[in-house]
């Protein structure tokens, strides 16, 4: 595995367990599609700090969420 698959991997279950923990997870399959759309997507963009993938995508996630609502 490429270092770039495990820096989007580890960032999406850094996102995924504060997401779960704050009972923010409707959808699991929808949630875990957005996040490794939305990390992988910033990750090819160049970002390699994995705190500020996961945190980014957090905000992301309830932003587009607080939309649909």
């Amino acid at each position: 595995m490429s270092e770039l698959h495990i820096l989007v991997e580890e960032s999406v279950q850094i996102a995924w367990d504060f997401l779960e923990r704050s009972g923010e997870i409707i959808d699991g399959y929808e949630t875990s599609q957005f996040l490794v759309s939305a990390v992988g997507r910033m990750a090819l963009a160049g970002e390699r700090r994995k705190l500020m993938l996961a945190n980014l995508a957090i905000d992301v996630y309830r932003a587009t969420r607080r939309e649909a609502a």
